[in-house]
């Protein structure tokens, strides 16, 4: 058996201060708060995919990983959070399935952004893009750290370090605290693991004012040294002074995880033109009131009947331009009509078939299901057959031998009572004899005193 510990990406400040983020005109500020935006993405859906934390240490690490050779502008800090939780919980032995992991980064962003809580739907194609950038950025984050994927936390050498130090208990609690939130800084990659937990016990001390032996050190048995000690500390209490990471839109390809299902699917609807059955016929003449006989006659004082004949030349002036405007209107709709249809054919038919064929599908799909459930009964129906079957043949070998028993008994009984009839018609006989010769006797006596 070969065990292999690979533990060796570790970056220099000079290659850190040289990132490709940095070379893409993302400043040191923004890049920061990326980092630890995904950090808390990583923790947060860790904890609703109920994984252990050994699980999110290791997301993490990879996701600090990724940033060091790859770009914030180029790969967007959500899509990158999930992969990295995907990939941490099958190297953590914690499989979590694809469609898991996408509704809790879709209900997080939805929470984050104060949108609606909407299930994400599994059938749409924004489910289908969503999977498969999800493993397309599994296969960047495996070949950008060349299959080796081994990480070594500090929190194993947490327990040790302060059981050899016999500190209070309460310490182990604020160290393992600390570690955690070291995760979100850059010192996973920039200290070895044994430098970050004595780091992390260091600070744990100080805040709750314990003592720990200085002469000699106690961090050069532990292999650390005091530089880097102090690093650590620095790193945190700059992390703790820090407001709350919100995410920052710097990823040219950036697509959420929130984008309605309608986007993704219906093609854009032609704009209605004018003349088409979409919209009414444009009034131009609105805006400029004309002068109607009935207001003329009415400001120049004229009689009832006056005004009656000027009422009626009104209505037919109106129907006749009512019919004028009813035959333009359908004039202008036959000849615009082929047009319209022209532009807009293609989309309604590309998506009518698109319908058509989901429809198809899913048919496809409720009838293999019903053909499954009919199967199932049968099989059901074949097993309880058996099983009535078999009981009955029990049932019939039970009453046989209860009548083979009854018929034993009784020929027993019969026996018995046999047995003792002839009993009984001996002892008669015994008697009858008894009486007989007794009788004979006297008879005897009798002739002879005679």
């Amino acid at each position: 058996m070969i065990y292999t510990a690979i533990d060796t990406f570790y970056l220099t400040d000079e290659q850190l201060q040289n990132s490709p983020s940095r070379k893409d005109g993302i400043d040191e500020a923004t890049e920061t708060t990326l980092r630890i935006y995904g950090c808390d993405l990583i923790q947060e859906s860790g904890i609703l995919l109920r994984l252990p934390q050994a699980v999110m240490a290791t997301g993490q690490v990879l996701f600090h990983r990724f940033y060091c050779k790859k770009s914030f502008a180029r790969f967007d800090v959500k899509r990158v959070a999930a992969s990295c939780v995907w990939l941490a919980s099958k190297l953590e032995e914690s499989p979590r399935r694809a469609r898991h992991v996408l509704i809790v980064f879709h209900r997080m962003e939805c929470r984050r952004e104060n949108l609606s809580m909407q299930h994400l739907d599994t059938f749409p194609k924004k489910y289908a893009e969503l999977k498969t950038d999800l493993n397309r950025t599994e296969r960047h984050l495996l070949k950008e750290m060349g299959f080796i994927c081994h990480v070594e936390h500090p929190h194993k050498f947490i327990s040790n370090y302060l059981a050899t130090l016999e500190t209070p208990p309460e310490l182990t609690q604020e160290a393992w605290n600390l570690a955690n939130d070291s995760l979100r800084t850059t010192l996973c990659v920039r200290f070895r693991s044994e430098v970050v937990a004595c780091g992390v016990v260091y600070a744990a001390a100080r805040r709750f004012q314990v003592t720990l032996p200085e002469n000699p050190p106690w961090w050069k048995v532990f292999d650390a040294d005091k530089s880097g000690i102090d690093e650590v500390c620095r790193v945190l209490a700059h992390l703790y002074s820090l407001p709350k990471a919100q995410y920052i839109p710097v990823c040219k390809d950036g697509v959420s995880f929130t984008t309605s299902n309608k986007s993704w699917d219906s093609p854009s609807q032609p704009v209605p033109k004018e003349g088409s059955l979409s919209g009414p016929p444009a009034n131009n003449d609105t805006s400029t009131p004309k002068a109607t006989p009935t207001t003329a006659i009415l400001e120049s004082g004229g009689s009832k009947g006056a005004i009656i004949k000027a009422a009626l030349d009104k209505l037919k002036e109106s129907k006749k331009s009512g019919d004028d405007s009813e035959s333009m209107f359908i004039g202008g709709e036959a000849r615009e009509e082929p047009v319209s249809k022209s532009k807009s054919e293609y989309r309604t038919e590309a998506s009518g078939e698109r319908n058509k064929e989901r429809e198809r599908e899913r048919d496809r799909e409720r009838e293999k299901e019903r053909d499954r459930e009919k199967e199932r009964l049968k099989v059901r129906d074949r097993d309880r057959g058996r099983d009535s079957d078999r009981e009955r043949e029990r049932d019939d070998t039970e009453r046989d031998r209860d009548k083979s028993k009854d018929r034993t008994h009784r020929s027993k009984d019969k026996g018995k009572d046999s047995g003792g009839h002839s009993e009984k018609l001996k002892h008669h006989s015994s008697r009858d004899r008894d009486y007989h010769g007794s009788s004979y006797s006297r008879e005897k006596d009798r002739h002879r005193h005679h």
